[in-house]
């Protein structure tokens, strides 16, 4: 079976961090050891919350735990996302490299939680430089939106070229797999939501209709589908495709019962057997040679 340690933030109202990525991957058929870096009452979207960041030590010494148990042998990837601290960066990292010292097979995915373009930075200062200096080339998969692609790079995308331009920067500074969530471009129409991919099997582009709200902890759920089915099928293309189909089906399901939070549990099923699909299209070698 396949096995993913996730360490990121946890809510207990809603679905956000590993309080959205855990049951993902598990209705999807994958073993979780989850590890939290926060331990929120909920989301930070509403204003106000209650609980805590983990201590980088704390989060260290659960990963051990796991570890002593010798789950780590058997390990396919480490997922992270939200932080909380620059410090418990340095645990990722740690992390990344003892899994991969118990099995060098392993695959770290890295979800840059950092901000969006309509919030601005939202992570804690230290952090996006953190993910940009020093994770950036340790991950082997990496899922930033636009917002966190542009960071990462320093780069301004205004067309879809130069989107992807960037993000074969961002796969030449490390990553092998680059996913770009909320790709907009002044040459884009504003009546598709589009995922990029960008990896050993070329560039896709996968376009779905648009939602008109947005949704907290989508981007977790997309990461976690994401890093689910290319451990199983290896395939660009069909990841993509099975992660936009998936992904866009839950937010449809939550938009339509006008929920503040991911109808995760109801809409289930759409994990697994999506109502809709989509198609990956290759984009051609103009627009995937990037400059």
């Amino acid at each position: 079976m396949t096995s993913v340690v996730s360490i990121q933030s946890a809510v207990a109202y809603g679905h956000a961090g590993n309080s959205s990525a855990v049951f993902a991957l598990q209705r999807t058929g994958v073993e979780v050891w989850p590890v939290h870096t926060v331990n929120f009452s909920n989301h930070t979207g509403y204003g106000s919350w209650r609980g805590k960041a983990i201590p980088a030590e704390e989060v260290w010494d659960v990963v051990l735990g796991i570890d002593e148990r010798g789950a780590l042998e058997n390990t396919d990837a480490l997922l992270c996302g939200y932080l909380g601290t620059p410090e418990v960066g340095r645990v990722i990292l740690d992390a990344a490299e003892l899994i991969r010292g118990r099995n060098p097979q392993a695959v770290f995915c890295a979800d840059p939680v950092m901000g969006d373009v309509d919030t601005g930075f939202y992570a804690a200062p230290g952090i996006p430089e953190f993910w940009r200096d020093h994770v950036v080339q340790a991950a082997d998969i990496m899922t930033p939106n636009l917002f966190e692609l542009q960071f990462l790079t320093g780069r301004t995308t205004t067309t879809l070229d130069e989107v992807v331009a960037a993000a074969q920067d961002l796969r030449r500074r490390g990553p092998d797999v680059v996913l770009v969530t909320s790709v907009v471009g002044a040459d884009m129409g504003p009546d598709a939501m589009r995922l990029l991919a960008v990896g050993p099997g070329g560039v896709w582009l996968v376009e779905t209709p648009v939602l008109e709200r947005k949704f907290t902890g989508s981007g977790d759920v997309t990461t976690a589908l994401f890093l689910a089915r290319w451990l199983r099928s290896g395939d660009l293309a069909d990841a993509l495709e099975a992660t936009a189909s998936a992904t866009y089906s839950l937010l449809e399901a939550t938009s339509a019962a006008d929920q503040a939070e991911l109808r995760l549990v109801a809409a289930q099923n759409d994990l697994v057997d999506p109502r809709f699909t989509f198609r990956a299209v290759r984009l051609d070698e103009t627009q995937s040679s990037g400059t």
